[in-house]
């Protein structure tokens, strides 16, 4: 039966009993020759002449018995005649028979090392087990190299240094150095091909104009104060609206001047927590060749209280009246009328602090104690106009900078209680109402006038002069205006006006960084706020 549970026919097993039946006699011997010599002999006789059985064998006849060729030995091919040139051959031999010379020592290729990007990729090495042909020994197995180490870790870079600690600076390359090196420099550890020497990383960046050297102040010892801010201003909920930063930074490019201005906390606000005294102001009104920049610098007085705020509001007083007229006055400044422009800033400037005192009465204080200097530039921002006004009243410094040489340009005043030009209703005139053709009505009844019981108090003193200039700057001018903070250092230090002439002389003007590190160059014995406006004529 069957594993399908089939029972299978019964013809299917005949050939079973047939090959196994025992019933069936035995063959018995038989006399052919059956041996493994006599097949051999057989198959001999018939490959061919060379066998016993062909021509020429042994058939009996006396013929004589030919070499039998061994099984494992291949036929040898046929023989070539050796050229004069190729070097003579050993025997051929089977590959697993060694070579009649003994063994000769071999030298292995070293593996290759890694190549570097700039030098050719060396041939691709054939993969284990390939043969190798061209050698003595025939052809021979090609071993596979050794793995290369991996490249030793790359040691972390040292950690940032905190402030105390000193960082000295690159070395940078000259610019002319940097010129002649590639574009696309190789990377670090790569080897040159033809020297074996290793080229240097890309170097850095040659100091441009506008880079500064790591002076901090001028003159024979250090400021007393710190460098940096320590205290901030004491303030209360009330009085965020009237904050102002320790410094502010701006910065402009119109015609052919490029404007710079940094005002900066002095040295002394910084260390007592007191709020920066000078406000800065840059505006510009109109738009192409009509436009106008204002810069306004102003300056609280020291003992007031709210010195901050009062400079605050003389900037920003000068503006809107600067702004409400700024048509007229760009006209007149590329017309060239002095005469009109003095006028009509004078008018304006009078303006703003008539709203200074009106101020000071609505918080109770004195026209003194809420007051500011004041110092601003009108700068058109035409190409062709190079004419540069400066108005304002107070205390400050106006310099201009031609061929490494500064010049004071602050325009000359008069001294307290001169009295020039004609005069005028009240001061220094005849009252109108006296002489014999005056407009007193009354009648003179010869009645004596008793003495006045209060005493006349001396009149207060005049006020600061207002103060204005027009030029008109030439190609390479550098025109500084600035707050007392600076003036007074720069009048006073030499060694102040001659670094900053250094720095400033070359043709491209200093980034807002480097200019705002120009104004801090401290001096000893100058520690009060510091606001600068620079002006570099292209």
């Amino acid at each position: 039966m069957s594993q399908q549970g089939e029972r299978p026919a019964a013809h299917e097993d005949d050939w079973w009993r047939r090959l196994y039946d025992e019933t069936a006699a035995d063959a018995g011997s038989t006399n052919a020759a059956d041996s493994l010599d006599d097949r051999f002999d057989s198959a001999s006789d018939a490959v061919g002449p060379a066998g016993r059985g062909g021509p020429g064998g042994d058939d009996g006849d006396g013929g004589t018995d030919a070499t039998v060729p061994d099984p494992r030995t291949p036929p040898a091919p046929p023989a070539r005649a050796r050229a004069p040139w190729e070097p003579p051959k050993e025997a051929e031999r089977a590959p697993w028979e060694p070579p009649s010379g003994g063994a000769q020592p071999r030298t292995l290729a070293a593996p290759p090392a890694p190549a570097s990007p700039l030098v050719d990729a060396p041939p691709p090495v054939p993969p284990p087990g390939a043969e190798r042909p061209g050698t003595a020994d025939g052809p021979q197995p090609v071993l596979a190299p050794p793995p290369v180490p991996a490249p030793p870790p790359v040691p972390a870079p040292p950690p940032i240094p905190t402030p105390p600690e000193h960082v000295p600076p690159l070395p940078r390359r000259p610019v002319a150095e940097r010129a002649e090196a590639p574009d696309d420099p190789a990377p670090a550890g790569a080897t040159d091909a033809g020297s074996g020497a290793t080229p240097a990383g890309p170097a850095p960046d040659a100091p441009g104009p506008t880079s500064r050297p790591g002076l901090m102040y001028v003159g024979d010892r250090p400021p007393t104060y710190d460098p940096e801010p320590t205290a901030l201003p004491a303030t209360t909920p009330q009085e965020l609206d009237g904050l102002v930063a320790d410094t502010v930074l701006d910065g402009a490019r119109y015609g052919t001047y490029t404007l710079r201005a940094a005002s900066v906390r002095g040295d002394s606000a910084r260390f007592r927590g007191e709020p920066r005294r000078d406000a800065l102001l840059t505006v510009r009104f109109g738009a192409a060749e009509n436009a106008l920049v204002l810069v306004a610098v102003a300056s609280g007085a020291r003992a007031a209280e709210g010195a901050h705020l009062a400079a605050a509001d003389a900037c920003r007083w000068i503006g809107g009246a600067v702004g409400r007229s700024h048509a007229r006055l760009a006209e007149d400044i590329r017309a060239g009328r002095r005469a009109d422009l003095k006028s009509g800033l004078q008018r304006l400037t009078d303006r703003s602090y008539g709203r200074l005192r009106a101020r000071a009465a609505e918080l109770g204080l004195e026209p003194h104690e809420y007051t500011a200097g004041l110092r601003c530039l009108l700068l058109s921002a035409d190409p062709d106009c190079r004419t540069r006004v400066f108005f304002g009243v107070g205390g400050g410094g106006l310099f201009r900078l031609r061929d490494g040489v500064w010049r004071d340009l602050e325009p000359d005043v008069p001294a307290p209680g001169a009295v020039t030009g004609e005069p005028v209703v009240g001061f220094g005139s005849a009252s109108p109402e006296s002489g014999p053709h005056g407009d007193r009505l009354t009648m003179d009844l010869g009645i004596t006038t008793p003495p006045s019981p209060y005493i006349e108090s001396p009149p207060p003193p005049p006020a600061e002069p207002f103060r204005f200039r027009a030029s008109v700057a030439r190609p390479g001018d550098t025109l500084l205006l600035c707050s007392t903070g600076l003036a007074e250092p720069l009048r006073g230090e030499p060694a102040l006006a001659d670094e900053l002439a250094e720095r400033w002389t070359p043709p491209e003007p200093p980034g807002l960084a480097a200019f705002l590190a120009d104004t801090q160059l401290r001096v000893k014995g100058y520690a009060d706020d510091r606001t600068s406006v620079g002006v570099w004529e292209a």
